[in-house]
């Protein structure tokens, strides 16, 4: 062995110095600039690759792929490709034929949904947002607990048996006039509703040291450690919403050429304006969204509708009852009961929502499991009002269904759910207080004085996204800055907004039921101005 080393010194001995130079300086000492550069580029084509790669096979597990697929071989088979220069070719005319847009359309939707919020395993116990997630996990749970004692005490099956004959043939025959389809409600009832999510809010209890509980009221939500906006960062978020310019011309006619593009991004940089021409903003949204219906989409509602047409379950009664207690109470929206039952009853026995939606739900093996509807979860006092406005967009429910899936999808099954999503409904509320303690001191004094949490007034706001709340016309507006702004911060913003111009009556009363009564009418709201106004103030 000392030989071996002897024999490897000599050899070291021997290695001319500028050999021996190049690894030290490879490893004490930073690279040249040149190198350098070319190391990260060389890393970045690296991760382009890779990402590249996963994208490919994700579009290749989707239903549309087949169709692409499909086209791209019968181009490939077309005079326009020259088998000599088959690259160049097929590129020019998979551009030349509009299936570029498209395939771009299905990346940029694949990349939005890619980046989730919640989708890091649980945490140890020293993590500070630990608490809340299980009590995610023990919200979820309670709230399927309650729908399956609602069935044994009902009798009533969750997941659904065979209807009799008669019944089948009923319910066929009045599929377009569901109102007219007589049902027993009188022992059924919202499993939950609104207050009963925020009751469980108010009650979180997060780390907090002995010495900080005599200066933080319990109702507050600061003690949770949640990064939310304060309004300088909002105003840069929102800042397109402050130009004023008049360069596109006739805004219609731009909305329409953004159209004839196809091109998903552009149309919800439209969006962002806040002034989106009534016509065509089914059209836009339905871009934006990915909500276009294929082949497939209709085949998958067909099939959610003979489900409905032969099976049913107790979750149909949640459904009648949802609409009865809402929508059909709403002068804005009672013309679209029989287009609501058949949306919400299709949507209760949609599997594929629950496969879109990444919930943060762990079972315990220990624990009792409890089963919840094939969509993945249990309906809520007022789900109904959340597609109801899409009924001004679309006459065709099949339209309607998928695009209102996306939006709900995306956006509003975070408003249902103890998470910690950065615009998920405990974010919304802690955005929501600390604007109002911040920039209105008053209000915020008041209410501490009166023993009232300002949540409260507004987190059927919230919940709602102002859906059943704000005029048809205006919430539409205040959806389409979410679309365009891909953010639900902008419902604490108005929360606020409201109760600031409305500061002087709030601060005359000294009772929750008369604050309530001041709020309860927002006919007279003008979404984009008011959010215009306090995006500019100093």
């Amino acid at each position: 062995m000392l030989e071996r080393a002897s024999t490897l010194r000599e050899q070291e001995d021997t290695t001319p110095s500028t050999e021996l130079a190049e690894p030290y300086i490879s490893v004490s000492y930073p690279l040249p600039v040149v190198c350098r550069r070319s190391f990260m580029e060389e890393l970045k084509d690296t991760s382009i690759h890779h990402t590249a790669l996963r994208l490919a096979d994700d579009v290749k597990t989707m239903k549309l792929y087949g169709n692409l697929y499909k086209m791209v071989q019968k181009l490939s088979c077309s005079p326009e490709v020259d088998k000599d220069d088959m690259k160049q070719t097929l590129e020019g005319a998979i551009k030349a034929n509009g299936l570029e847009i498209e395939i771009r359309n299905v990346i940029y939707h694949l990349i939005r949904n890619s980046v989730k919020g919640d989708t890091r395993p649980t945490p140890a116990s020293s993590d500070p947002l630990n608490y809340l997630r299980r009590a995610g996990v023990q919200w979820e749970r309670r709230v399927r607990k309650s729908l399956n004692s609602m069935c044994s005490e009902s009798k009533a099956q969750l997941h659904g048996q065979m209807r009799t004959a008669s019944d089948r043939e009923e319910i066929l025959s009045k599929w377009d006039e569901l109102s007219t389809y007589q049902i027993d409600l009188s022992i059924f009832r919202p499993v939950y509703a609104p207050k009963d999510l925020l009751d469980v809010l108010l009650s979180l209890k997060g780390p907090m040291k002995q010495d900080e509980t005599d200066f933080l009221p319990k109702w507050e939500f600061s003690h949770i450690s949640l990064t939310v906006k304060n309004l300088f960062e909002l105003r840069v978020h929102f800042s397109e919403l402050l130009r004023n310019d008049n360069t596109f011309g006739d805004w219609s006619t731009t909305c329409q050429k953004i159209l004839k593009t196809r091109h998903a991004p552009l149309c919800q940089q439209a969006l962002k304006k806040g002034v989106t021409p009534p016509p065509l903003r089914g059209a836009l949204w339905a871009y934006v969204l990915g909500s276009h219906v294929e082949q497939h989409h209709v085949e998958h509602w067909e099939s959610l509708r003979q489900s409905v047409l032969t099976n049913e379950s107790i979750v149909d009664k949640l459904v009648f009852k949802d609409v009865q207690l809402t929508a059909t109470n709403d002068d804005r929206y009672f013309v679209f009961e029989d287009v609501l039952y058949q949306i919400m009853l299709c949507f209760s026995r949609d599997t594929e929502i629950s496969q879109l939606i990444q919930v943060e739900f762990t079972n315990s093996a220990k624990a009792k499991q409890y089963e919840g509807p094939p969509c993945g979860f249990v309906p809520f006092h007022g789900i109904c009002m959340l597609a109801a406005p899409f009924c001004y967009l679309y006459d065709n429910p099949v339209s309607l269904y998928y695009t209102f899936r996306a939006f709900y999808v995306r956006y509003c099954h975070r408003l249902t759910t103890i998470n910690t999503h950065s615009q998920g409904i405990v974010s919304l509320c802690l955005l929501f207080e600390k604007l109002l303690q911040t920039h209105e001191p008053q209000l915020w004094s008041h209410f501490r004085e009166l023993q009232i949490q300002p949540i409260r007034v507004v987190f059927k706001w919230l919940m709602r996204a102002f859906s059943g709340h704000l005029p048809p016309e205006q919430l539409l507006i205040l959806w389409d800055l979410i679309l365009g702004y891909d953010s639900l911060e902008i419902l604490s913003l108005l929360a606020i907004i409201i109760l600031s111009f409305r500061r002087e009556s709030l601060m005359q009363v000294a009772t929750l039921e008369n604050i309530e009564a001041i709020l309860s009418d927002l006919s007279s709201v003008k979404v984009l101005p008011l959010i215009q106004l306090t995006l500019s103030r100093d």
